[in-house]
């Protein structure tokens, strides 16, 4: 009277491991600075109007209100922005070297395609 063995898949095989998906196109902060270096205003560029920008460009404003916010506070954190009077405009003498950043950041990562 022996039972019959059943053989049971493994745990580790039945789950699938999920893959993240790669982003694509350019990043907030690389927008914002498309925006604000592309406005042609001396006293900078309004949050508003960046928002406007953004939704106009088809990004989702009201969803990512808050990534947003986090890119012009580490922009404005890192000098690359500065602050007048509720707008935002470019530091000319930052925004060399950042972009110079930039650059060498993408030809260094060989693993980023």
């Amino acid at each position: 009277m022996s039972s019959p063995v059943i053989a049971l898949p493994a745990a580790s095989s039945a789950k699938k491991k999920a893959r993240s998906k790669k982003k694509s196109g350019p990043s907030v902060s690389d927008l914002i600075l498309k925006i604000v270096s592309g406005s042609s205003q001396r006293g900078g560029v309004s949050l508003a109007a960046v928002k406007k920008a953004l939704k106009a460009g088809g990004y989702d404003v009201v969803k990512n209100k808050a990534r947003i916010a986090v890119a012009i506070k580490r922009l404005v954190s890192k000098k690359v922005l500065l602050r007048t009077k509720g707008s935002f405009k470019l530091n000319k003498k930052i925004m060399l070297s950042y972009e110079k950043c930039r650059k060498v950041q993408k030809i260094s990562n060989p693993y980023q395609a």
